[in-house]
């Protein structure tokens, strides 16, 4: 299985770089990762909703640049779907089984994600209604499609 994590911005951090390097290794004998930045819209503070909507449209056009056609698209949005660890290992597996092998999770910028962006996804998950920084939800997302490979292989690690 081939799974992309299809991010805006450049992760400065060397803790989350750090602790995503881990997860990503440990996933490598279950999936193949890989981690696309894109570049975020310099923008000032204070937006009108007309701009917003310009710089989250221009970050959009760069996320589905990296979207190939048969690509099943998983956006993470504050307002998806919240699912438990062992649904979305579920979904993960039928996915495979049925030939969805290449799948792609889209983690927009401080403003989230284009229209565009949601209306390709095949699906909208949220890890909660809390607003986490962007760049912090990709660890914890590497950590989640890691312990989601380990469910579905039966492993001790989700315990």
């Amino acid at each position: 299985m081939q799974i992309q994590i299809i991010a805006v911005g450049k992760l400065k951090e060397k803790y989350l770089i750090q602790g995503i390097a881990e997860y990503a290794k440990r996933l490598g004998p279950y999936a193949k990762l890989s981690l696309i930045e894109v570049a975020d819209e310099k923008a000032p503070e204070q937006l009108s909703a007309s701009e917003e909507l310009q710089v989250k449209a221009r970050e959009g056009e760069r996320i589905l640049g990296h979207i190939k056609q048969d690509t099943y698209v998983i956006a993470m949005a504050i307002e998806g779907e919240m699912w438990t660890s062992e649904r979305l290992a579920k979904h993960v597996d039928e996915l495979g089984t049925y030939g969805r092998s290449q799948i792609a999770f889209v983690i927009g910028g401080s403003l989230g994600l284009s229209d565009e962006v949601l209306r390709r996804a095949n699906m909208q998950l949220s890890f909660g209604r809390i607003t986490y920084p962007h760049q912090l939800l990709r660890l914890v997302l590497v950590e989640q499609v890691y312990r989601v490979f380990r469910i579905v292989r039966g492993g001790p690690y989700h315990k």
